[in-house]
């Protein structure tokens, strides 16, 4: 059979195709051969002319069954390209489906992640905002004493309260006025411990000795200063006295 003779839609097909459609032709063609056998006698007596005859495909009327092998081919090869282009786009449309989970997830992972940090921010600033409100309002109430005896004297009692030295406004103003008339720079350059070498000086008339031991954190270390002055004497005092209070004389 030529070429020439196989319909348009034949030629079209590729190479498995067309092998599949020669085999089952030729299948067609013995097929039909046989079935123009009339019975085993006539078998016999005309074998020549039976096997001298040839199968015609194509438009030739003789061969209708042919023909529809052919159709028949052609429709399942169809089918079964429908089929895959079908499987194909099912499991584009499940991977994308999935895709789409995945970027989803993500997504919710990445917006919960931003809302956290904008939160941890938020406090963060916050917690700033009320340490420096709470700083503002405590540099606000912290008392201002004034550059005077009675403000040295508030000062000292403020911070003898803190550390818990006993002591009141008379028991430290009376000591002051018999011992240094309220210079902070008053020098005893007389006394027994001006001529051993440590003269007693300030408010309270400490010597350095005594005053390096019974200092109290958080004043200046120097016994010219009045609050620092009076705050050591006032310490020396309760640990020798009970309190500043109890002192009337030299001590």
């Amino acid at each position: 059979m030529s070429a020439s003779r196989i319909p348009g839609r034949i030629r079209n097909l590729n190479k498995t195709q067309k092998l599949s459609a020669a085999g089952i032709s030729a299948v067609a063609a013995a097929a039909l051969s046989l079935s123009l056998v009339p019975g085993n006698a006539a078998a016999e007596t005309e074998p020549q002319a039976l096997s001298a005859s040839p199968v015609v495909f194509g438009s030739d009327a003789g061969a209708p069954q042919a023909r529809t092998i052919q159709n028949s081919i052609l429709e399942q090869h169809s089918t079964a390209e429908q089929l895959v282009k079908a499987s194909d786009a099912a499991k584009a449309k499940k991977a994308a489906a999935v895709q789409a989970k995945v970027d989803a997830v993500a997504k919710a992972d990445a917006k919960k992640a931003k809302e956290k940090a904008v939160a941890k921010w938020k406090a963060k600033k916050a917690a700033e905002k009320r340490s420096s409100h709470a700083a503002s309002r405590s540099e606000s109430r912290a008392p201002v004493y004034a550059n005077n005896l009675d403000g040295w004297i508030k000062e000292s009692l403020s911070i003898m309260k803190e550390k818990g030295i006993p002591g009141t406004y008379e028991g430290l103003h009376r000591n002051i006025i018999r011992e240094s008339s309220g210079n902070p720079n008053a020098i005893n350059d007389w006394d027994i411990n001006a001529q051993n070498g440590v003269p007693s000086i300030g408010l309270l008339q400490i010597i350095k000795p005594t005053f390096d031991y019974y200092h109290v954190n958080g004043t200046p270390h120097t016994q010219y200063d009045p609050v620092a002055n009076l705050t050591a004497a006032a310490n020396y005092a309760a640990d020798k006295y009970g309190s500043i209070d109890n002192v009337d004389s030299a001590y």
